[in-house]
């Protein structure tokens, strides 16, 4: 149901604008149908794919029944809508969709939406209607809450089973949080309403994106078919930067609100708009209509805030603590180019010590490997880039002393392929660092060309299973050069190169928006032959796995390509890290055994295993008030321990010199009553038992700062990352042959 709501709400959270009006929500019973340019894009695309893709696939009977059991997935991948009746209706189709797409006539997949739509307004007109009597929680029942892998509702009378016992999964979440028979029926009639709402604001140009998808993911996952506005906001997620107002928005209550305001932006600093904010109008220019925005999609309203650099959109807006009553005041703003910082490069420094002496560890967070294209090819200096930025970093790490250096790619998808190789070349001095083999199968090695090193010291890798593409290049080659050490988790698994082909340069006339296929056109190969296709990049130091390998990562596609070996590049390892590893092993283990909040997380990660392994959940109350219980007493050994003055283990966050200096604080490292208080803070606004809510019910500040208590909260992994790292710098400063076989060789450095 969870995938199905992502669906449903299609919300985003960026900035926006141009001057098309949104259409108004489809009545309930409106039947969505194909636009000609969609059936045009779908043609071109499948010449495309059959021809050029890295694992073409004619589009032929086989490949219609491989996509039409996706559509049905995407559209209903927990199977709470569709019953068996309903696949049967479209048995038919199963061959056929070959050639709706060849014979440009979509009406089929429409219908298949149209029909599924039907029976969204169903299922949700049933739950709203279970709503009118109290379920009996005394009963000896089970809720399946992961039905992905079921199969389809024999019968409606066995889905509508299934709903009733949705529906009293959710009453009795509620129930337990301590809310009334009366507001638990009011949040969630509100709750499945909004549902309705959201499917309402589903259009012609979704529809057509999910068939797309259908098909091209079922030649291989990672190929994708990108709408106008998805490719739009795909480009402004690679080069960090849109040109905007600079606020974050949200859906709440079919108002748009205000999230976040970026620091230095129009929205920021113009001092009018605050978080919280409702946006109920939108007009362009200095004297243009303004356009009721209420109740519209997120994307719609972004679609008209975002627009030229230096042009001036005014908006209506009802103040976060205002009635709806209240009279609306007008806010003019400049658009200007925001840069996403949040999603650049960032330094934290972090002491660990060891016996009379600290070592400073070096972290760099990069959530992404961004590249501003299209600056890079008009020549412009200043061009936004990962690499870059990071070598910015490096620089300043180098001033600040710091012993070793950690990357962190947790949850780094990926991004620009050049950024990959060129962030490699910062730690490594000239060679090869990945090969890629294209569909004719010839083999090209893309290689680092610049001389010299960024950063000539000790690294490490921080990896999780959300570290995937760009992120397992670096790694791998790190790892392969013997140049860092690799902690954490197994990584993705995607060893699969995409290029982006814009569909218009097929159409027909110049206003042609047939969207973009995001293609896989290439493998890339690790430069030891291997690849980290399905199998990832395997840790040289392994942190507790808390991803589950069944769902998520490359592993858990059907349609996954195999992992391969080639011939090995040719390349001179910079360093012998291996030799080192097993001696930071043993004082890793040592250590874990000992922390009592990595024993805390291992033991978490398991009882969510053992949770993902039963898949069901017992909707009697008293067994689940006791389980509940039993949770509730975890959390509170946890917040004891959080609680605590800190051990004199801990690694110490370095506050920032510039930061320090503009609140006018002395830096200094945090005692045991600021961490008391960070702790607090952390623990503010994180319930540890279940409120039954979903986010948007929650009022807007207790989601902020439950967000912000989670990026305070202490970080056990990344805590250890680092201890390792600090036990690393001991050994080489104990040990100058140890040193000279794991370091790189540097003219530069002093204890060579």
């Amino acid at each position: 149901m969870k995938k199905q709501m992502m669906l449903a709400a299609m919300s985003l959270a960026i900035l926006s604008a141009t001057t098309q009006a949104a259409p108004a929500d489809k009545p309930a019973n409106e039947l969505l149908k194909p636009a000609a340019q969609q059936t045009q894009a779908a043609l071109w695309a499948s010449r495309v794919l059959s021809r050029y893709h890295y694992k073409a696939v004619p589009l032929d009977d086989a490949l219609s029944e491989k996509i039409y059991d996706r559509y049905f997935k995407s559209l209903d991948a927990e199977k709470l809508f569709f019953v068996q009746a309903d696949l049967d209706k479209y048995a038919g189709a199963k061959a056929k969709l070959d050639d709706a797409i060849v014979g440009e006539n979509l009406q089929m997949p429409f219908d298949i939406y149209n029909t599924y739509q039907q029976r969204f307004n169903e299922r949700i007109g049933y739950a709203r209607e279970l709503l009118k009597t109290k379920p009996d929680f005394t009963l000896e029942e089970t809720y399946q809450y992961d039905r992905e892998k079921s199969e389809w509702a024999k019968s409606d009378a066995d889905v509508k089973e299934l709903w009733r016992k949705r529906v009293k999964n959710d009453w009795l979440r509620l129930k337990l949080a301590g809310k009334d028979d009366k507001a638990i029926r009011d949040t969630l009639d509100k709750r499945y309403e909004n549902y309705l709402s959201r499917s309402r604001k589903l259009n012609t140009e979704d529809v057509f994106q999910i068939f797309m998808n259908a098909y091209a993911m079922s030649i291989e996952p990672h190929t994708n078919y990108l709408g106008p506005r998805a490719s739009d906001n795909f480009d402004i997620a690679m080069r960090l930067s849109l040109e905007g107002i600079g606020a974050t928005l949200q859906t709440r209550d079919e108002y748009t609100v205000i999230r976040d305001l970026v620091t230095g932006s129009p929205a920021g600093m113009s001092g009018k708009l605050k978080v919280g904010d409702r946006i109920v109008g939108v007009a362009q220019g200095a004297d243009g209509q303004i356009v009721d925005v209420l109740g519209w999609r997120i994307d719609d309203v972004v679609e008209k805030i975002r627009g030229p650099k230096d042009s001036t959109v005014r908006l209506q807006i009802l103040p976060g603590d205002a009635g709806p009553d209240a009279k609306p005041v007008m806010v003019s703003l400049v658009r200007k180019k925001i840069s996403m910082e949040e999603q650049s490069a960032k330094k934290t420094i972090m002491e660990v010590r060891d016996g009379g002496v600290k070592r400073r560890i070096g972290v760099i967070s990069l959530p992404t490997f961004y590249q501003d294209f299209e600056a890079r090819r008009r020549g412009d200096k200043d061009f936004k880039s990962a690499t870059r930025d990071v070598a910015r970093l490096l620089t300043e790490l180098k001033k600040d002393k710091v012993d070793n250096v950690l990357i962190d790619l947790r949850n780094n998808g990926g991004g620009s392929l050049t950024e990959a190789v060129e962030l490699t070349g910062l730690f490594i001095d000239k060679g090869p660092v990945v090969q890629q083999r294209n569909a004719e199968g010839k083999v090209e090695v893309e290689s680092d060309t610049v001389p010299g090193l960024a950063w000539d010291g000790p690294v490490g890798v921080l990896i999780n299973r959300g570290s995937a593409s760009a992120s397992e290049i670096f790694a791998a080659a790190i790892q392969d050069y013997g140049r860092g050490i690799i902690i954490g988790e197994p990584s993705f698994g995607k060893g699969t190169v995409q290029t982006l082909i814009n569909l218009d340069r097929f159409g027909q006339g110049d206003k042609a928006k047939l969207g973009e296929l995001k293609m896989t056109i290439a493998q890339f190969f690790r430069i030891n032959g291997g690849t980290t296709q399905l199998r990832g990049v395997t840790p040289d130091l392994k942190l507790p796995t808390m991803a589950d390998a069944d769902s998520f990562g490359e592993s858990s596609y059907d349609n996954a390509l195999p992992y391969t070996v080639i011939k090995p590049a040719v390349y001179i390892p910079a360093g012998e890290v291996k030799d080192i590893v097993p001696m930071l092993a043993k004082k890793h283990e040592a250590r874990v055994a000992k922390d009592k909040d990595f024993q805390f997380l291992v033991d978490d990660v398991n009882y969510v295993k053992k949770q993902r392994k039963d898949n069901l959940i017992s909707l009697n109350e008293k067994v689940r008030r006791k389980e509940r219980d039993e949770q509730d007493a975890r959390g509170k050994l946890r917040e004891a321990r959080l609680a605590a003055a800190p051990s004199p283990d801990d690694p110490i966050l370095v506050p920032d010199p510039k930061e320090a200096a503009k609140n006018a604080v002395a830096a200094k490292p945090a005692g045991a009553k600021q961490a008391k208080q960070a702790t607090a803070a952390a623990m503010k606004g994180v319930a540890r038992t279940d409120d039954g809510l979903q986010a948007d019910e929650r009022s807007l500040t207790a989601e902020l700062d439950a967000e912000k208590a989670a990026k305070a909260a202490k970080d056990v992994l990344l805590n250890e990352a680092v201890h390792i790292l600090a036990d690393e710098v001991a050994l080489l400063k104990t040990d100058t042959r140890l040193a000279s076989r794991v370091l790189p060789y540097s003219p530069d450095r002093s204890d060579r």
